[in-house]
């Protein structure tokens, strides 16, 4: 742009910023605004995780045993994203985590209860918070349903010590698994039901109980507008992640058979031998199955992957809230700065990045997909919702779950060191830390709202799609600036922590005056200093 003549300069270039010798996280820079010729709602984010799977929107759950099972991968399937499920158990146990979520139509998992016709219903506990239980013939699932005890129709009974088939119900109106939410909303209504089993069309299994109540829950979240992820088979798209030893050769079969649709060679430093020749195995084998190699962060580790035939590429190396890969090993990059080169090479060769770490809002991510990434990979971000594996625990009065890195002692001790090359290792050495994260309730609620704020930051960067934001930041269009906000943030709470360390030590050597001054500009708790 010219101004009397000249032309007007502000920021900086991304190649200029990012070729300074200096690594950036997301919060170490900032964009700086463009021009806005066109609504929020005309942002589109669809975009490519590979080179040939399609999602509505640019997330997808990590593969970390605290975020991805079932439930996550089918919600985040069912809002157009995708959902990676962990590794760290036997390769028969992931398969039925796929086989689970990829068997449903809805983004909804319950734990229907059950029980033989010879047992007996003791207390309100047997029925958790179900509103009845189904009798089978084995106890299970896997049976053939006979009937079903309403908790109402319990409560009424005058000797509860009587076995259920005294009392049950014949078998119950079904609806089959495959009907989505609008179905089976409509049959509620239509049959006047205030609950239904779903049934597997294969066997006859019972694999959700959907009442009315969840029906007006799910449909009270706030709607994408995309289409959900559906594979070629007509099912929700699910990932896998897995390693890069002998015996995950063994694994890759059981996940092929339980439906993948693609897979994530997990691994904290993929420009190795093992994922080479893992990525050349699964291209040779299967074909058509996408895989992603990684994590990378710089352009040399991506070269050597993409000429393995890498589908796309997982960028970043200790950027994660509880990993620490950076401080242990003296390794990695900066994310912001990771991201940005990894996706300058990737793009020539037209395979995606899926930007792996660091994201703790809706600004990081729009950092991330700016900078060249075409999906973002959550874990913390992901992992205090409903939908995350485990139960929520009160700490200090706050309703939380448990979230572990996958270098974390903890993680290893189930198998994750595979990940670190560490499974033959005498000494485990740590990457990673045991933590928790608040209560966020479903990932179908705060998502949409997510991905709104990530439209408005495309907006005010004037891109309407990923598309325009990598063609805009190419053509220095866009501009960016470090943000030293942030880094001041940082130096005052390091040098409070070392008064506050001084003082802990040896309380002669500081002034009154001095700890006053940490503690009202840092606004410090001795705790979080404990050295």
């Amino acid at each position: 742009m010219m101004m009397n003549g000249a032309p007007i300069e502000d920021g900086f270039p991304a190649e200029r910023l990012f070729n300074q010798g200096y690594s950036y996280t997301y919060d170490d820079v900032i964009f700086l605004p463009h021009f806005i010729d066109f609504p929020t709602d005309a942002v589109h984010l669809n975009t490519k995780l590979t080179k040939n799977i399609h999602l509505s929107i640019p997330c997808v759950s990590s593969p970390m045993d605290t975020v991805t099972e079932s439930s996550m991968a089918l919600s985040m399937a069912a809002l157009g994203g995708l959902g990676i499920v962990h590794y760290n158990n036997l390769a028969s146990e992931q398969a039925a985590l796929i086989r689970s979520a990829k068997s449903r139509r809805i983004p909804f998992i319950s734990d229907p209860i059950f029980k033989t016709p010879s047992d007996s219903i003791d207390s309100f506990d047997d029925f958790a918070s179900s509103p009845c239980v189904f009798v089978t013939q084995s106890g299970n699932s896997k049976s053939k349903l006979l009937g079903v005890v309403a908790k109402s129709d319990w409560e009424s009974l005058s000797d509860k010590d009587a076995p259920v088939s005294d009392y049950m119900s014949a078998s119950p109106v079904t609806a089959p698994s495959s009907y989505s939410l609008e179905q089976v909303a409509s049959f509620l209504a239509s049959k006047k039901l205030g609950f239904v089993p779903l049934v597997s069309e294969r066997d006859g299994e019972v694999l959700d109980l959907v009442t009315t109540a969840d029906v007006e829950r799910i449909c009270g979240f706030p709607k994408l507008g995309g289409l959900p992820s559906i594979g070629k088979d007509g099912d929700f798209m699910v990932g896998a992640a897995m390693g890069t030893r002998e015996q995950d050769k063994e694994r890759l079969e059981h996940l092929v058979k339980a439906g993948a649709n693609v897979v994530v060679l997990d691994s904290s430093q993929g420009n190795s031998i093992y994922q080479i020749e893992m990525i050349k195995y699964v291209k040779r084998t299967y074909p058509d199955l996408d895989v992603v190699g990684g994590n990378v962060v710089t352009a040399y580790q991506a070269q050597n992957l993409i000429q393995a035939g890498a589908d796309a590429l997982r960028v970043g190396m200790g950027s994660g809230s509880i990993c620490t890969t950076q401080e242990v090993c003296a390794v990695g990059r900066g994310q912001a700065t990771a991201v940005y080169k990894v996706s300058s090479i990737a793009e020539q060769c037209g395979v995606p990045v899926i930007a792996d770490g660091g994201i703790a809002n809706s600004g990081h991510i729009v950092k991330a997909l700016v900078l060249g990434a075409s999906t973002v990979m959550m874990g913390s971000f992901l992992a205090g919702s409903n939908e995350a594996p485990g139960i929520y625990e009160y700490q200090g009065g706050r309703r939380i779950k448990k979230y572990r890195g996958m270098g974390s002692l903890e993680a290893m001790t189930k198998g994750s060191d595979v990940r670190y090359l560490g499974d033959s290792a005498k000494l485990k050495v740590a990457q990673g830390v045991v933590g928790a994260v608040a209560d966020k309730g479903s990932v179908l609620k705060f998502i949409p709202y997510t991905m709104q704020a990530v439209k408005q930051g495309f907006q005010d960067l004037g891109a309407s799609s990923l598309q325009s934001a990598h063609d805009l930041l190419k053509s220095r269009i866009l501009r960016l600036e470090v943000w030293l906000r942030f880094v001041q943030e940082q130096l005052k709470l390091k040098a409070g922590c070392m008064i506050w360390y001084t003082m802990r030590r040896n309380p002669s050597e500081i002034s009154k005056l001095s700890f006053r001054a940490a503690n009202h500009v840092c606004n410090l708790d001795p705790v979080q200093c404990d050295i």
